[in-house]
């Protein structure tokens, strides 16, 4: 089978990018892998999210910005082509602070990023407890809170809905989606690339690789070494209540059907999806201090997902030196990062070369000799 892009993994990093291909006329191949791998698309938090990140990486803070601001355009698009309800809100989030100390040190952190980043958009408010009890009429806070920052850009959707949505977008738009198929090789030829599974072989003149935790192997074989390591996060899900949270926050959210979703852990435990008492306990306790009355709910759910790390926590993306039309794209904000993905990205891949704006997310950066 020819096509034009072989995109392996359809999470929803490979997802995004495959439905930017099909959406600008390109023959795409999505193959995917096998239901046990490790799956972070499916254990997604679902916040898009700009307040807080880029310390110390002003091109992150431009690039999560970039996309924030598309995401309107993207989630129309999808919808309207798909029929589905990503349940998108970008009416601003939160970061809730502890104590007065907690407060101060948020406002200069966010202080410390804009400065970084230049211009004149904050991009965020800092909101005094009587403010945030303003914000939130139904909520009694725990006699901790101090307030919140407020980022102005921020929001959040279902990030299952926006999975199905891109798949459903990939073979509307003529794209094929092939499940349980998981590359074995890729194999770099004159004409391009025959890219094999344990039954089939593929060719394309592109091929982009976007398998989360499995890109390390398949990069390497393309002359891409790009160093990751897999970070535990844990999710508790309550029983669904009356809208009671208006507007999300950093680790804690109420969905459209009513549940409360707290997160999440940051573990360093290898490849290991177990979930342990510890961690509902500490989310727990951290959910009640926050909001005391929602102590009293059923937990109905505890979930946990491996999140794709780079050394620094940014993304990769890298063009293959010895063979320019193999790509990688790696990070652990999929869902914020969709609609560049599926633009910026799509685009580049289209022309062959990564944009000069990306050139801090490249793997190289990891090239320091370390000292003695």
């Amino acid at each position: 089978m020819q096509t034009d892009v072989i995109v392996i993994g359809a999470g929803t990093v490979g997802a995004a990018i495959a439905f930017g291909l099909t959406q600008r006329g390109q023959r795409v191949l999505v193959l995917d892998g096998d239901d046990g791998d490790y799956r972070a698309a499916r254990a997604n938090f679902g916040l898009v999210w700009l307040q807080g990140k880029g310390m110390n990486m002003p091109a992150y803070q431009e690039w999560t910005r970039r996309s924030v601001d598309l995401w309107t355009e993207f989630n129309n698009e999808l919808a309207d082509l798909t029929a589905t309800d990503l349940q998108y809100e970008n009416n601003g989030g939160l970061a809730f602070c502890l104590g007065e100390e907690g407060l101060e040190k948020r406002r200069q952190y966010l202080h410390t990023l804009h400065e970084q980043r230049g211009g004149n958009d904050l991009g965020f408010e800092m909101l005094d407890r009587t403010a945030l009890e303003k914000l939130f009429p139904r909520v009694r806070f725990g006699r901790e809170v101090s307030g919140a920052s407020l980022g102005l850009h921020d929001g959040h959707a279902n990030p299952l809905k926006l999975l199905g949505a891109l798949h459903s977008g990939i073979t509307k738009q003529g794209g094929a989606l092939r499940h349980c198929s998981r590359v074995t090789a890729i194999i770099p030829g004159l004409q391009g690339f025959t890219v094999e599974t344990q039954e089939e072989r593929f060719s394309a003149s592109r091929v982009v690789i976007a398998a989360g935790l499995g890109s390390t192997a398949l990069a390497a074989q393309v002359g891409l070494h790009v160093p990751l390591r897999p970070q535990r996060g844990q999710v508790l899900v309550t029983e669904r209540i009356a809208p009671l949270l208006p507007l999300p926050a950093s680790g804690l959210r109420q969905t459209r059907e009513g549940t409360i979703m707290i997160g999440a852990t940051q573990e360093e435990v290898g490849f290991d999806t177990s979930t342990t008492g510890h961690a509902a306990s500490l989310l727990s306790r951290k959910t009640a201090q926050l909001v005391p009355a929602l102590a009293d709910l059923t937990l109905v759910r505890q979930w946990a997902g491996l999140r794709v790390m780079t050394p620094d926590s940014y993304p990769i993306y890298a063009q293959s030196p010895v063979h320019p039309g193999a790509f990688v794209t790696l990070c652990h904000s999929g869902v914020t990062l969709a609609a560049v993905h599926a633009t910026i990205i799509a685009e580049a891949i289209i022309a062959g070369e990564l944009p000069s704006t990306l050139a801090p997310f490249h793997h190289r950066r990891f090239d320091v000799p370390k000292a003695a």
